[in-house]
């Protein structure tokens, strides 16, 4: 939460209970086509898919936050000792399939309700609408320590 210029971190007080709905590259459970083979229809479907749950749970008040982040190519991993200048390694990655592909973070309250969208999301049309099977890694956000304790 930002008031004027002070960031004012969420304690546990607040009673927010947020999670983050984690999507990786790769990854997928069923038997489904890479998306690097999809048709140009089934890509739009899917996305289309995405949009409308975004729409859905913004205009419900659960959504939070939603981005897809760049490919693995794009990306950069940094390491610092703190002394001396950090290390810079640019993608692409073998390991590639790991990376965060992109995430929604929403206020639903219970587990159950994130687990619910989860399943909603790994369920995403794929090659020839069939469910991609995605694994959605659920995480609770956690909030700050309280400064009082």
């Amino acid at each position: 939460m930002v008031s004027g210029t002070t960031v004012v971190l969420p304690t546990r007080r607040d009673g927010v209970v947020r999670f983050m709905l984690i999507q990786n590259y790769g990854g997928v459970e069923l038997d489904c086509t890479p998306m690097s083979e999809w048709t140009p229809g089934e890509i739009k479907a899917h996305v289309e898919f995405q949009l409308a749950l975004n729409q859905e749970l913004g205009d419900s008040g659960e959504l939070v936050d939603a981005q897809g982040l760049a490919g693995p190519d794009q990306a950069k991993f940094v390491l610092s000792d703190g002394a001396s200048a950090p290390v810079v390694t640019d993608g692409p990655f073998p390991e590639g399939k790991e990376l965060l592909a992109g995430y929604r973070i929403v206020d639903v309250g219970t587990a159950a309700r994130a687990i619910e969208l989860a399943a909603r999301i790994s369920a995403a049309p794929g090659s020839g609408g069939a469910p991609i099977g995605q694994r959605i890694e659920v995480r609770e956000v956690m909030s700050a320590p309280d400064p009082e304790m």
